[in-house]
């Protein structure tokens, strides 16, 4: 069974993008991830993933306790469900400010295990000026984080572990590179 989860994008997403050009022209909007100087590899379109239920632990910061880091391997898409696109509207202040984000002591455990990617239901692993440089910090280190995701309860439903199909747009030049996941149950 495949099951897309990429946010789709809606006539009223691209109408209030355009009151901010720079996000819609550099590629940041809808599912995308932020490409931090570096060119995504293409041994990436297909990766063994896992998705954590982590929804009742928005409250604060998503910890290494929180999931089963025993389960994730090398080469890993790791996404983390958190519910918050379903209860939030994608494009609002609230949604880019106030969103769930993971301890720095998980991403360091994530990035030492060398998963490939994260995938979030939400705006970034990080908030406010912790955003880019954490999102740089992964990259330098081969970990490309995926921003908006969507429909991970139905994946959750079939199954926590899965395949994950990711394509990137090819684009040069830009900050962020939308792309679209679909995953394999």
């Amino acid at each position: 069974m495949l099951i897309d989860i990429t946010l789709k994008i809606t006539p009223k997403m691209l109408a209030d993008a355009q009151g901010n050009r720079k996000k819609e022209l550099e590629g940041h909007l809808g599912t995308h991830f932020d490409v931090m100087n570096k060119e995504f590899p293409l041994a990436y379109t297909k990766r063994k993933g896992i998705i954590f239920d982590v929804s009742q632990h928005c409250d604060r910061e998503i910890e290494v306790a929180d999931i089963a880091i025993e389960k994730v391997e090398k080469d890993m898409f790791v996404v983390f469900y958190t519910g918050y696109s379903d209860r939030e509207e994608y494009g609002s202040k609230k949604y880019f400010s106030e969103h769930p984000q993971l301890s720095n002591e998980l991403i360091e455990e994530l990035l030492e295990k060398k998963i490939s990617m994260i995938g979030l239901d939400f705006g970034g692993v990080r908030r406010g000026p912790e955003h880019i440089p954490t999102d740089q910090y992964c990259a330098d280190r081969g970990v490309f984080i995926i921003e908006n995701l969507c429909n991970l309860k139905a994946v959750l439903e079939k199954s926590s572990t899965c395949i994950m199909n990711t394509y990137p747009m090819n684009c040069v030049g830009i900050t962020g590179l939308p792309c679209r996941v679909i995953v394999e149950v």
